[in-house]
């Protein structure tokens, strides 16, 4: 068995805070623009997403209203688990209805997006390559004044 050296320790002292100098406005500016281009970026990537083609037959609001009607029509006559299953169909087609009937505003997004991007991409270290990667056009990077060569 090993000795553990019995060490009194005294306690410490509490540490003295230091008080945080005020943000000056400067600092707060560059904060809130800071979230603004953030905010602009996500938004605009978020919608390039939402639009990518998917594999597979695309599925319109029809195609899944007529579904959800489908489902509706079990449910009551359904046994309690396969009622707990058409349940959440229903709840997953209410929610991919919502989504298909909202039409996002690109020309606004892109237009946010070619303002922000550049600055947000040099502050974060965000090249050409991984801009394209993540769904941008080469002309959107064009308008963002975002080259190939970093320039």
């Amino acid at each position: 068995m090993r000795r553990h050296d019995a060490r009194i320790i005294a306690p410490m002292s509490p540490a003295k805070t230091r008080k945080q100098p005020p943000m000056t406005d400067e600092h707060k500016a560059a904060l809130a623009k800071g979230r603004d281009e953030g905010r602009a970026v996500r938004r605009y990537l978020e919608a390039v997403e939402r639009q990518r083609p998917r594999r597979g037959r695309p599925r319109t609001a029809e195609s899944v209203k007529r579904r959800l009607d489908g489902v509706n029509a079990k449910i009551d006559e359904a046994d309690a688990l396969t009622r707990l299953h058409l349940l959440q169909e229903r709840a997953d087609l209410e929610a991919e209805i919502a989504t298909l009937e909202t039409t996002d505003d690109m020309p606004a997004l892109e237009k946010a997006f070619v303002k922000a991007a550049r600055s947000y991409g040099e502050r974060k270290g965000i090249d050409y390559a991984t801009w394209r990667e993540a769904g941008v056009t080469a002309a959107v990077l064009e308008k963002a004044g975002i080259s190939r060569s970093g320039r």
